[in-house]
């Protein structure tokens, strides 16, 4: 009974370790990704504007492939690319035999949706806008459920073709496509 007695905080120890080993802090590259460029990917739908060419100036979305269809000219590469570059891309191609000196703008009309799983209301896949963080995507998500951990969630990203994941606190900004984990707390 006694040997009993002086194992117990030493499991209880080696437990509280072992539940703690899953925690990943967001690597650096996790947050340098919030200043970089907006890269465009799968999901994205684009307001491409040609100057004086109402035929051509429409919203085109960026298909699973990674490229959109635009008229005269086909597929665009658009995966990986800013919206200023994937503008260049169209002009240059319009250039070559289409329209002598294009005008072309691209903006982005909606990004790519974030999805948030775990311990909320109602996990799902939500709208992205600018500037949400992952607190606004727990509440468009229903908000936290009676047993959710509030202090911290992990998010899965995609940076630049790598995904990681990285545990955040609830004020941290979002990315369009990355996805919210909430866990539920111990005690």
């Amino acid at each position: 009974m006694m040997k009993t007695a002086k194992l117990l905080p030493v499991l209880a120890a080696f437990v509280l370790a072992a539940g703690c080993s899953g925690y990943r802090p967001a690597p650096a590259a996790f947050h340098e990704a919030l200043y970089q460029p907006y890269v465009l990917d799968a999901g994205d739908s684009l307001r491409v504007t040609v100057f004086d060419q109402d035929n051509l100036t429409n919203t085109y979305s960026v298909d699973q492939a990674g490229y959109i269809a635009f008229p005269l000219i086909g597929s665009v590469p658009a995966r990986g690319k800013t919206s200023k570059q994937v503008e260049q891309s169209i002009a240059g191609m319009l250039r070559q035999g289409y329209l002598r000196d294009p005008d072309v703008t691209v903006e982005i009309d909606r990004y790519r949706p974030v999805f948030v799983m775990g311990e909320v209301g109602a996990p799902g896949q939500y709208s992205y806008v600018p500037g949400m963080t992952v607190q606004k995507a727990v509440a468009a998500a229903g908000g936290f459920s009676p047993r959710a951990n509030q202090n911290n969630v992990d998010i899965t990203r995609d940076i630049n073709g790598k995904v990681m994941t990285g545990r955040v606190v609830t004020s941290d900004p979002l990315l369009p496509g990355d996805t919210v984990y909430v866990r539920e707390r111990l005690f």
